[in-house]
């Protein structure tokens, strides 16, 4: 049990200074499951105040433990923090994530939005014959929920065609996030398709957040699709086609160190270093993840 002083701590922390970084607190209980109920506890709390501060939020998810130790060594490439709150998002909105795969950001928004929000977590219907890299996805995701059922207990599984995706099948909801997938839309000759999905899956007035592999402009679309990196052009084309308004740039994801010319794409980069010779990997390594673009568009 946790002692009375312990809970004391915490409620006269929280009471007198809200704006103390809480997750330092949290980190002083050992066990697993006081600390996720204290991590649901605080949310809860913060989202019963009147304008909730969503960057303690965010804070209070990512220092959360059920977070994988690899992935968060990412955060200082992906800067999910700042790039959450350009995108807008807040505790209380409906939010759709499009193949969120393993669970990185996943492992951050479910928590986050999980007392007063929505969080739709999309994926592939599974068939005879799909590529076995999708099951093997799910497989390890399920596997991730059922390891932390007080985390993923409100999550909500949506399996969708790409030729015709549905995404929303509760109503329309306030945000879709989609991170690094657009080059695998546009070369499975989805992408037109799947843009349109996220209109119908928003609100008038829904945002739309994009991180995408950035190319260099005037990339042939053919290049694109073989390295991985797409141009903030055929991007944002894509979005205007389905009726979406550009409304904000970012550069959060910005790396100048990448030139986005590698032999093997974007994946040469970590995290998947994909033939990268022995001899050549500490270079690799000190480029980083690659240079993104980040797009926040808005449902006309």
């Amino acid at each position: 049990m946790i002692n009375n002083q312990l809970i004391y701590f915490f409620s006269y922390t929280f009471y007198f200074n809200p704006q103390i970084n809480i997750k330092i607190h949290i980190n002083m209980i050992n066990n697993k499951f006081h600390k996720h109920f204290f991590i649901l506890f605080f949310l809860t709390i913060l989202l019963g105040c009147g304008n909730p501060d969503t960057s303690n939020h965010i804070d209070i998810a990512l220092e959360a433990e059920h977070r994988t130790p690899s992935y968060i060594k990412r955060d200082k490439y992906r800067h999910p923090k700042e790039t959450l709150l350009f995108f807008g998002l807040n505790p209380e909105q409906s939010i759709v994530e499009i193949t969120p795969g393993y669970g990185w950001y996943a492992e951050i928004l479910a928590p986050l939005i999980r007392n007063k929000g929505q969080y739709y977590y999309t994926s592939l219907k599974l068939h005879e014959k799909i590529n076995p890299y999708f099951v093997k996805v799910e497989k390890a995701f399920k596997e991730k929920m059922e390891k932390n059922p007080d985390i993923y207990d409100q999550l909500h599984w949506v399996h969708f065609d790409p030729k015709q995706p549905e995404f929303a099948p509760n109503g329309p909801v306030d945000m879709v996030l989609t991170f690094r997938n657009v080059h695998n839309w546009a070369k499975a000759g989805s992408a037109e398709a799947m843009f349109a999905g996220f209109a119908k899956a928003l609100k008038p007035g829904g945002i739309l957040g994009l991180v995408e592999h950035r190319a260099k402009v005037g990339t042939p679309l053919e290049m694109q699709i073989k390295s991985g990196y797409m141009t903030e052009d055929y991007v944002i084309q894509m979005a205007k086609d389905a009726g979406f308004r550009l409304d904000a740039k970012s550069e959060i994801n910005a790396n100048p160190k990448d030139t986005a010319d590698h032999p093997k794409g974007v994946w040469n980069l970590l995290p998947n270093l994909r033939g990268v010779a022995d001899d050549d990997k500490a270079n690799i390594i000190s480029i980083g993840e690659s240079d993104r673009m980040t797009l926040r568009f808005i449902k006309e």
